[in-house]
């Protein structure tokens, strides 16, 4: 299993502390500082593979980085300390862009991204609890994270813990009934620090979600299932430190972020066929200067 990175993790403990004191925007500042680096080794990375998910990495960067960065009680040199908050990446398939955010928060040395996907590597493509420090749980098949969260957040309640739980959902994997299930008992236990967000990018692999199954209207879906729903834009670091709060209701919350499949790269921005592609040399070289 990869270790910890002690001086990543050191100027990560310390750039928290220091963000604790400053105001919402210049904390979004940094944090939007922070995802341009993790798109930036989300770009390398793929083009060393020659594999990944590219699209639905550069959406999800901000939630990620958000959450690493500003909203979870973690600590990359003791991932698994019983009271961390959880967090479950259940759109596996974009490893790529939580592996970048593990590493660039100390969780391990950022020269181990070089890796990723390669033979006999920890970071293969999708995340592996034995492996990979700060990943909770093995995913990859869509509609299976959201189900553990929610046993999380129950376990939570049970033993009377502090710790919140955050779970990551594409929203084409919306389409798995199992999703539905979980969205029911959590609302039926009142799992107030259980939080749902969704990276609501409108694409899914082959065609946009509404052609393929119809989501919407998606807030009201959630909200008839018992949650507290709050949308925001899933690029504003701002308005998600915002949509991250606790609950105020007593109910899970679901936050439906509303992203761009590619942020960050003109030519991947809203483009289907990027759900699953590698750029050529050019269009990496290009991808990495528009990323400054």
């Amino acid at each position: 299993m990869l270790t910890a990175d002690p001086d990543a993790a050191a100027r990560y403990r310390a750039w928290r502390d220091q963000a604790a004191g400053l105001g919402t925007s210049d904390r979004a500042t940094d944090l939007a500082r922070l995802a341009t680096e993790v798109r930036r080794s989300v770009i390398t990375m793929i083009d060393g593979a020659q594999l990944g998910h590219i699209g639905g990495d550069l959406s999800v960067t901000d939630i990620l980085v958000t959450l690493f960065g500003a909203v979870l009680d973690v600590d990359p040199e003791d991932p698994r300390r019983p009271e961390r908050d959880r967090f479950i990446l259940s759109k596996g398939h974009c490893a790529a862009s939580l592996y970048a955010t593990l590493a660039h928060c100390g969780y391990f040395p950022k020269s181990e991204l070089a890796t990723f996907m390669a033979p006999m590597s920890a970071l293969n493509g999708h995340p592996n609890r034995t492996k990979v420090p700060g990943v909770e749980t093995n995913t990859g098949p869509l509609g299976h994270g959201f189900p553990v969260a929610v046993g999380c957040a129950l376990a939570a309640k049970v033993s009377g813990a502090s710790w919140r739980t955050f779970v990551v959902l594409g929203d084409g994997e919306l389409q798995e009934g199992s999703n539905w299930e979980a969205a029911m008992t959590a609302a039926h236990y009142d799992l107030a620090s259980l939080t749902a967000i969704v990276d609501r990018n409108r694409l899914q692999q082959g065609a946009p979600t509404e052609e393929t199954k119809r989501l919407e209207p998606l807030a009201e879906k959630w909200a008839g299932f018992g949650w507290e729903v709050r949308d925001v834009d899933g690029h504003d670091h701002e308005g998600l430190l915002a949509a991250l709060r606790p609950s105020e209701t007593g109910r899970p919350v679901a936050v439906i972020a509303h992203t761009v499949k590619g942020k960050g790269v003109s030519f991947i921005e809203n483009r289907v066929e990027w759900h699953h592609k590698v750029p050529t040399a050019a269009q990496v070289k290009a991808a990495l200067e528009e990323l400054t």
